[in-house]
Order: structure tokens, then C-alpha cells, then sequence
């Protein structure tokens, strides 16, 4: 006589905040890609100055152009040293720092108003079977 025993568990992981997660995960990374693209432009901009470049090039007519209009409210705030052509903007590092704290603040409230923690699995079925064979 020969006892076979079997057993199967089941795992069933039903996850509704899973579609909220990955919302949160796609707005925070759409918010650095946003705030990072304009970082990398002023980064730009600080450079173009620094070896004055000409601005009646159309890329850095561009850029310039661009930049103005978030670092308007820089403007002014701090003195702009300058030789022969060649300029450093202060202020734009102080922006390219208050534009990195706005993102980390728009990010962390992002996740704090729309991220909701994994449950976990939702319920588990253990079944077990017994097979009796009588063996001539």
C-alpha cells in the first residue's frame, strides 16, 4: 500500500492601488525629466555666457531665449561680473538651486497625495489531496 500525499498552494494577489503606484511612479519621473531639461538649459546658458558665445547664432539665440523667461524673476538680484565678453550670472545658480527645490517639493507632494502602499497578497488557498492505492 503506497500513501501518496500532495499538497498545492495558491497564491491569489488581487493589487487595486497597483494602477495608483505606477501613476505616482510616472508623475514623479515626468516632473524631474521636466525640471531636469530646464536645469541642463541654464546649465547651458551659464556656459554659452562664460565663453561668450555669439548670441545672433540661432542655437543660442535659442537658449537664451528660453532661459529668459525662468530666469526673469533672477534678474537684477545679484552682481554680474564680465571681461572682455565673457560673463558669470550668479543668479542663474541660485535658480538652477530654487528651481531644484521646487521640483523636490512638487515631487514629494505628488507622492504624498497620490501614492498608495502595496497590500500585500489578498488571500491564500492551501489544498491538499491524498491518494490510497492498494499495490497487488
Amino acid at each position: 500500500m503506497s500513501n501518496e500525499s500532495r499538497t498545492t498552494e495558491v497564491t491569489s494577489s488581487r493589487e487595486p492601488e497597483r494602477e495608483q503606484r505606477i501613476f505616482t511612479f510616472k508623475a514623479t519621473q515626468l516632473v524631474w525629466l521636466l525640471f531636469g531639461v530646464l536645469e541642463v538649459m541654464i546649465a547651458l546658458r551659464i556656459g554659452l555666457k562664460l565663453i561668450a558665445a555669439n548670441p545672433d547664432s540661432p542655437i543660442v539665440a535659442l537658449i537664451y531665449g528660453f532661459t529668459n523667461l525662468f530666469l526673469f524673476p533672477f534678474q537684477g538680484m545679484t552682481a554680474t561680473p564680465a571681461a572682455g565678453g565673457m560673463v558669470l550670472e550668479l543668479s542663474s545658480f541660485f535658480a538652477m538651486v530654487i528651481y531644484a527645490l521646487i521640483a523636490w517639493a512638487i515631487e514629494r507632494t505628488v507622492w504624498v497625495l497620490f501614492y498608495r502602499p502595496s497590500g500585500g497578497p489578498v488571500g491564500t488557498t492551501q489544498t491538499t489531496t491524498s491518494e490510497h492505492r492498494i499495490v497487488p
